[in-house]
C-alpha cells in the first residue's frame, strides 16, 4: 500500500498530513505528487471532483518554493471566489510548518485595496479568480513575470463559464518557461485547446477514465410531466427521510425560486448563487455543514465552492445547459470513499439528454418511478420507528414517568404504539391519500406538443424565432423554452415547427405582448435571440416571416438589437461588448460576464401570477424555514 512517506515529500508537509488525520494518498495524489517533485514537467491531470486535486499540486509547489523569497513563485487559477478561498486555507494547512509562508486568495467582492497590501508584503502563492486577477495586472498591483509554477485548476468549468480570454490575458505575463499543472475533471476540446496553446509537451495523468463519473455514485431519473417538476423534487425527499442533499437548477432566478417555495412549505432549505453577498454564503454555507439545512438549492458556478463529505444525493432539478456539467455536480456525492445518488427531474422531451449523459459518463441510468403517497407514509413511518429505537433515553426524564403512567395507564401498549405514530402519520395520510401518481411513460410525443389537436383560428397568432436544429433544439426544447420565458401555460404554447435555423411557434393572439416583452432582450449560448411576428398564422408548415422591421411591437422584431430601433438593420447595437470584466467575474452563473444581454433563463421578470405553492405536504404553521419533524 502506497503512504505518502513514499511519495518523496519533506517531514514538515509528512508531519501536517498527520495533523489533518490524512492516512493514505488519493490515487491523483499517488501518481501526480511523486511526477511533479522529480520533474519539472507540464501536465495535464484529469480527476472527478472529490479525489484530493488540491493536495496533488499543492505539496509540490510548496516544496519547491523559496519560502525566504517574498517574490511571487505560484499562480493558481480558479473559478469561483469559493473554492478561490477553500484552495487557500488548505494550502495553508499543509504549509503550517513553513515559517514564513504567505499564500493570498484574490478574488471579487472583496476590497481590492486589501487585497493589494496583502501581495505587497510578499505573497509566495496567489490564489485567483481570473476576472479580480486580470484587473490587478491591469492595474500594476500584482507583478507574475518571475513566477516559476502556474496552475489551472477546474480548468473545464473555467472555459465553460467563459474565461479563455481572461486565461489568456493573464497567462501573457507569465514567463513562458514555467511549469503549467492543468487539473479538470472532464477534458472538452476546450480544455485540449488551452492544453495546447499554453504548455510544452504535457504529460497526462488520468484517475480512472475520462469524463467518467465517480464509480460509488449511481444514477436514476424520474419522468414527469413539466408542471410537476416541483412536486416530483418534496416527493423525493420525503421518501428520503434523512436527506442531505445539493439541488441544482441552471439560473439563479430559479434556484432563488425553488429554495423560497422549499422553505414555504416547511423544507430546511437554502438557496446557494452568485447574486449573494460573501457574508450571506459562508452563513448558508455554514448552516449547510452543520446540517441546519438539509436541501442546498444551487447553481453550477456558486457549487464549485462546496466541499463536503457526505451529501447523500444531488438532485437535478434541471439538467444543466453542457452536458458535460453533469459530471461535475454528480462529483458533489460519493466523495471519500462514500457512496451516493444522483438524481434527475426531467419531462418527456429530455429523454435524449440522458442518453448524451450516459455516453459521457459511461454509466447506465435507472428509470425510476416518483413514490406514491402511500409509499412516502410508509417511508416516514419506519423512519420514524427507527428514531425513536436509536434515541438515546435522558434520564432527566425519570421523575416525570409517575405523573405519565398515570395519564396513559388506561392504555395498552398496542394502543399506544398506535398513538404515539399516527401523530405523524395521520399529517402525511391526510395529505397524501388522495395525492395523484405523477410518473409519465416514455416514448412518443408529449401530450401538450405542437401535435396537441389545438386548431388555427383567428385568435391565434405564429412567431418567428432564429433558433432552431442548428442550436440543438429540437421542437420539444423549443416548446419548453417559450413556456419557461413567457411563463405561459402547457397549452398556451402550441403548433411548434423547428427547423435548421430558425423555428415557429403560436400562441393566442391574447398573449402577444407578453411573449414580445418576455423575449427582450434575452441570449441563448452565447447569441441574441430575434423573435417577430410572422405573417402566416400558421396554416402551412412554416408560415412565412414579417417583412415589416419597424413600427409598434407586434410588427417588429423584439428589440435585442435596441429597443426603439426603426426599419433600417444599420446603426450601432445597444449592448457593448467592449470594456473590462467585473471584478466578481468568477461568481457569475454563465458565460459573458457582466454588461452583456441576459441569456436565457437570466435576469427575467419576475412571474407575478398565482403562488405555486404546493398542496402536496402536509404543513405545520409558523414552521417557516425551521427544522421540521420528521416521522
Amino acid at each position: 500500500m502506497t503512504t505518502f512517506q513514499s511519495l518523496g515529500l519533506e517531514d514538515q508537509f509528512l508531519q501536517a498530513i498527520t495533523d489533518l488525520g490524512f492516512e493514505t494518498p488519493s490515487e491523483v495524489q499517488e501518481k501526480a505528487i511523486p511526477l511533479l517533485l522529480s520533474q519539472n514537467i507540464d501536465i495535464v491531470s484529469l480527476a472527478q471532483t472529490g479525489t484530493g486535486k488540491t493536495a496533488a499540486f499543492g505539496f509540490p509547489m510548496l516544496q519547491k518554493i523559496n519560502v525566504d523569497s517574498r517574490t511571487t513563485q505560484g499562480l493558481i487559477l480558479s473559478p469561483t471566489r469559493e473554492l478561490c478561498l477553500q484552495i487557500t486555507a488548505e494550502l495553508k494547512l499543509y504549509g503550517k510548518y513553513l515559517k514564513g509562508l504567505n499564500v493570498v486568495a484574490i478574488y471579487g467582492g472583496a476590497s481590492i485595496v486589501d487585497q493589494s497590501k496583502q501581495i505587497n508584503k510578499g505573497a509566495q502563492i496567489i490564489v485567483a479568480t481570473p476576472g479580480r486577477m486580470k484587473d490587478m495586472i491591469g492595474r500594476g498591483m500584482i507583478d507574475i513575470s518571475k513566477i516559476e509554477y502556474c496552475v489551472l485548476d477546474e480548468a473545464d468549468e473555467m472555459l465553460n463559464m467563459g474565461f479563455y480570454e481572461d486565461i489568456t490575458d493573464i497567462l501573457s505575463y507569465s514567463p513562458k518557461d514555467k511549469n503549467t499543472w492543468l487539473f479538470s475533471a472532464t477534458m472538452p476540446k476546450e480544455v485540449s485547446v488551452i492544453a495546447k496553446k499554453f504548455m510544452n509537451h504535457p504529460q497526462e495523468v488520468t484517475v480512472g477514465t475520462k469524463n467518467v463519473g465517480a464509480e460509488n455514485v449511481s444514477h436514476e431519473f424520474y419522468m414527469v410531466n413539466a408542471k410537476d417538476r416541483y412536486q416530483a423534487l418534496k416527493r423525493l425527499s420525503d421518501a428520503n427521510p434523512d436527506i442531505f442533499s445539493v439541488v441544482f437548477c441552471r439560473t439563479k432566478r430559479d434556484t432563488q425560486k425553488v429554495a423560497e417555495m422549499l422553505i414555504e412549505d416547511g423544507y430546511n432549505a437554502a438557496a446557494l448563487h452568485g447574486d449573494l453577498s460573501q457574508n450571506q454564503r459562508d452563513l448558508v454555507m455554514k448552516s449547510f455543514r452543520s446540517r441546519q439545512i438539509q436541501m442546498l438549492v444551487a447553481t453550477d458556478v456558486a457549487a464549485r465552492g462546496i466541499d463536503v463529505d457526505d451529501i447523500t444525493h444531488v438532485i437535478n432539478y434541471q439538467l444543466p445547459d453542457e452536458i458535460e456539467t453533469y459530471t461535475h455536480r454528480s462529483g458533489r456525492t460519493g466523495r471519500a470513499g462514500k457512496t451516493g445518488v444522483s438524481m434527475v427531474i426531467i419531462s418527456k422531451s429530455e429523454q435524449r439528454k440522458i442518453k448524451a449523459i450516459e455516453k459521457i459518463i459511461q454509466k447506465s441510468f435507472i428509470k425510476k418511478e416518483v413514490p406514491s403517497g402511500m409509499e412516502i407514509c410508509e417511508k416516514q413511518l419506519f423512519h420514524l420507528a427507527n428514531s425513536i429505537k436509536d434515541t438515546e433515553i435522558n434520564h432527566e426524564i425519570d421523575t416525570y414517568l409517575p405523573k405519565i403512567n398515570k395519564v396513559l395507564e388506561d392504555f395498552s401498549k398496542e394502543e399506544l404504539i398506535k398513538k404515539v405514530f399516527s401523530v405523524e402519520f395521520t399529517r402525511f395520510y391526510n395529505y397524501y391519500k388522495k395525492a395523484k401518481d405523477l410518473n409519465v411513460e416514455g416514448g412518443g410525443r408529449d401530450h401538450d406538443d405542437h401535435g396537441d389537436g389545438k386548431k388555427f383560428s383567428d385568435d391565434s397568432t405564429r412567431f418567428f424565432i432564429n433558433l432552431g436544429h442548428k442550436d440543438g433544439l429540437q421542437w420539444m426544447d423549443l416548446k419548453d423554452m417559450v413556456r419557461e420565458i413567457t411563463q405561459l401555460g402547457k397549452d398556451d404554447v402550441f403548433h411548434v415547427d423547428t427547423m435548421d435555423t430558425f423555428s415557429f411557434f403560436n400562441t393566442d393572439t391574447a398573449h402577444v405582448d407578453k411573449v414580445m416583452e418576455a423575449f427582450k432582450g434575452v441570449q441563448f449560448q452565447d447569441r441574441n435571440v430575434d423573435i417577430e411576428i410572422s405573417k402566416d398564422r400558421g396554416g402551412r408548415r412554416g408560415g412565412g416571416r414579417s417583412q415589416s422591421r419597424g413600427g409598434s411591437r407586434g410588427d417588429g422584431r423584439v428589440g435585442s438589437r435596441g429597443e426603439g430601433r426603426g426599419g433600417s438593420r444599420g446603426g450601432s447595437r445597444s449592448d457593448s461588448r467592449s470594456g473590462s470584466r467585473s471584478d466578481s467575474r468568477g461568481d457569475k452563473d454563465k458565460k459573458g460576464g457582466f454588461g452583456q444581454k441576459p441569456k436565457f433563463g437570466e435576469d427575467r421578470p419576475k412571474f407575478r401570477g398565482k403562488s405555486s405553492r404546493s398542496n402536496d405536504r402536509p404543513k405545520e404553521k409558523g414552521t417557516g424555514g425551521k427544522r421540521r419533524r420528521r416521522m
